[in-house]
């Protein structure tokens, strides 16, 4: 049998002084292993894509496509522990791997081994074939080691260490955002005070609840739920969250969960003046959540503008006997389905089939499997592609049924209807989801390039500008960024698309859709030389690139789709 193998960035990873942390206090340590690892490691890993192949007591060793993922990555690891945490030491190689079933030998994960013994205590060292492809993509300083003998390497390395308070020049800041012309507000992540963590997902699933019941009155400007969750866990000025996201009003509080009862706080501040307007307390039993969702939701609309009618003041009727193990099972996908990892999107499918089977009248469950579905079949995740996107329609279309009023349902068909090439029924489709919910940032992401791939690219710019404006911290925002450089670059606005498309690489470095964009419009911009320079990096990062590729997979109308070709020919991609 061939032996196979492939390039791969390794990161190897160990906790400082270990073994006399365990000497110590054998138990804390482990415990706070545990912890680090739960909390910090696992996730960064996942939202970075990258791969966990081998764990031996306090080291692990993972997989990355690209060396900016894996810095990124340890950079965000780097960041959260504290001596308290326990101290980590990092090394990172780019090189040659041999695959042996889940696991990875060779010189790229002997050499990540030993640099990683060279890394300060809560440092980060790489070699130079790492440095030489991160050092323009990320914006941090490295303090030149010089070359180094490795133990059992036969050569010496050259390493980098990440300098520990020096960064380089960093991308220019977005413009401060203004106040909308309507009452605006944030919601913040409510604290769970249960200390159960698995009522995390409770918690967070009201809260998403009652940022969409504030986001169906056309009446407010409401921040969207990524954007507010991007301060989970922390204690922020609520100032400070007011600048960040432009806007008035703020909601914050907490929730705890004791048997089958609930008690809600709530307390909602003018992020102008610091000043609290409105705060109130709730005791309620558990299977009354909905019921407690509207009338807090009601409560906020009342403070911030007690003259206005309150068109959802009966949403509460009709969902009370919603299975709440099915809602808990639908939050916890959504939580999964924001890492855009394979495992966990599949993940989160599994979930969204469970929901569906302990609540066959639950719309939500059936559109979030749909734009989940729709993801698996847009990645290529699926054994048949076509069979995958047929099923996201058809759950889609049975969300609707159940539910003619759930805008994630529409934003589903509209979605599998672009992914698909059917981009006169996404239209509508999107259309409706905005109208259901004029703060769903993503479908206004969507619907933009839906006008723009049926003539109207200026109409699409626009709902480009609105979703950034009302997702200004959203996790994804490399996806809302890399929407509008295909809308400015259907609008043959060059300059534009690429500005946005940088922005995607700054928000998501490696971002292959972007980086398709960016070479594309740089070449029919005129900057070849930067097409052909961006090409090498997306080659990197997307092997597979070709032009019969490109015709095959992307969703574009035909006339686009060749336009966006010729800018890949003129770059040299074949």
């Amino acid at each position: 049998m061939t032996e196979q193998r492939r390039l791969a960035a390794i990161l190897v990873a160990d906790v400082v002084g270990y073994s006399k942390l365990v000497g110590a206090d054998e138990s804390g340590t482990l415990a706070k292993l545990r912890t680090l690892r739960a909390e910090v490691i696992e996730p960064a890993i996942s939202r970075h894509a990258g791969r966990l192949f081998k764990s031996m007591g306090d080291g692990f060793l993972v997989e990355f496509a690209s060396a900016v993922q894996a810095l990124t990555c340890a950079i965000e690891i780097q960041k959260a522990t504290t001596p308290d945490s326990l101290l980590l030491r990092i090394g990172i190689h780019v090189g040659d791997v041999v695959v042996q079933g889940d696991d990875l030998m060779g010189d790229g994960v002997n050499i990540a081994a030993r640099v990683e013994g060279v890394a300060d205590s809560g440092g980060i060292a790489v070699s130079r074939a790492v440095y030489e492809q991160v050092r323009d993509r990320i914006a941090i300083a490295f303090d030149d080691r010089g070359e180094i003998e490795l133990k059992n390497i036969g050569r010496p390395v050259h390493i980098f260490a990440v300098a520990g308070n020096k960064t380089a020049p960093m991308p220019k800041a977005d413009a401060p955002l203004t106040l909308p012309d309507k009452p605006s507000i944030a919601v913040l992540p409510f604290q769970n005070m249960s200390g159960d963590p698995e009522q995390e997902y409770f918690v967070d699933g009201m809260v998403e609840d009652i940022i969409t019941a504030l986001s169906r009155s056309r009446d407010f400007f409401v921040i969207a739920r990524n954007s507010s969750f991007s301060y989970k866990g922390k204690s922020p000025d609520i100032r400070q969250v007011g600048r960040e996201l432009g806007v008035r009003y703020v909601l914050e509080g907490s929730v705890r969960k004791a048997g089958n009862r609930l008690r809600v706080t709530g307390q909602l501040i003018d992020a102008i003046t610091g000043n609290h307007l409105w705060a109130e307390r709730y005791d309620r039993a558990a299977a009354d959540v909905f019921a407690l969702q509207d009338e807090i939701t009601e409560s906020v609309v009342a403070s911030i503008q007690p003259q206005l009618v309150l068109a959802e003041g009966g949403r509460a009727k009709g969902r009370a006997s919603i299975d709440l193990d099915a809602w808990g099972h639908v939050t916890r996908a959504f939580a999964l389905s924001l890492t855009l990892s394979r495992t966990e999107t599949l993940a989160a499918l599994a979930l969204l089939e469970r929901a569906q089977q302990l609540d066959p009248g639950y719309a939500r469950a059936f559109a979030d499997y749909a734009l989940v579905q729709g993801i698996v079949a847009y990645q290529d995740w699926s054994d048949d592609r076509t069979r995958a996107f047929e099923r996201a329609m058809h759950a889609a279309r049975k969300a609707i049924a159940l539910d003619p009023n759930e805008p994630r349902a529409h934003f589903a068909v509209g979605n599998v209807a672009l992914f698909s090439r059917r981009y006169e029924e996404a239209l509508p489709a999107l259309r409706k989801a905005v109208e259901l919910d004029p703060n769903f940032a993503v479908a206004h992401a969507r619907l933009g390039v839906a006008l723009a791939y049926n003539g109207y690219p200026e109409q699409g710019i626009e709902h480009s500008e609105r979703a950034l404006r009302m997702s200004p911290r959203d996790p994804q925002k490399h996806f809302l960024l890399h929407n509008y450089a295909l809308v400015a670059f259907v609008a043959t606005r060059y300059g534009e698309a690429v500005e946005y498309a940088q922005r995607a690489l700054q928000a998501r470095p490696g971002f292959h859709n972007a980086l398709r964009v960016l070479v594309s419009a740089c070449a029919l911009g005129g900057d070849i030389a930067r097409a052909q320079a961006t090409l090498r990096e997306l080659r990197h990062v997307q092997p597979s690139i070709t032009l019969a590729w490109f015709e095959q997979n992307v969703d574009a109308p035909e006339h686009e789709r060749n336009r966006f070709m010729e800018g890949l020919r003129l770059a040299g991609l074949e």
